[in-house]
């Protein structure tokens, strides 16, 4: 996989479903995440530069679930290791102040 990488990212160690809230079909799940971009694992290409307006539910330690909506753009999407499978890399163009401080609480909790 190429290096596209402008903050840290923190792998999702359970599974966490992105869905398209235009359609409200699964778009894929969450490979990893940062403060300003996601990896989804999806069962189809995305189309390149295509915009989407997703949602997710993020769990803080305490198991607390916080719905997130959020406008990305794709940047780069890739075959996976599995057939049938790609990744796709995203950029945050539209997120509010209270959904990006739940990424930046989960990211910052230790899930060891």
């Amino acid at each position: 996989m190429n290096e596209h990488r402008r903050s840290r990212r923190k792998p999702a160690y359970l599974t966490i479903p992105v869905v398209n809230k235009m359609t409200g079909q699964t778009l894929g799940r969450i490979g990893n995440l940062s403060a300003d971009g996601m990896l989804l694992v999806c069962e189809a290409p995305i189309t390149q530069g295509a915009l989407f307006q997703l949602g997710f539910e993020l769990s803080n330690a305490q198991g607390n679930p916080h719905s997130i909506d959020i406008g990305v753009q794709e940047m780069w999407t890739e075959n996976a290791n599995v057939p049938g499978q790609y990744w796709a890399g995203f950029q945050f163009i539209d997120v509010s102040d209270r959904d990006l401080a739940a990424i930046e609480s989960w990211l910052g909790e230790n899930n060891d």
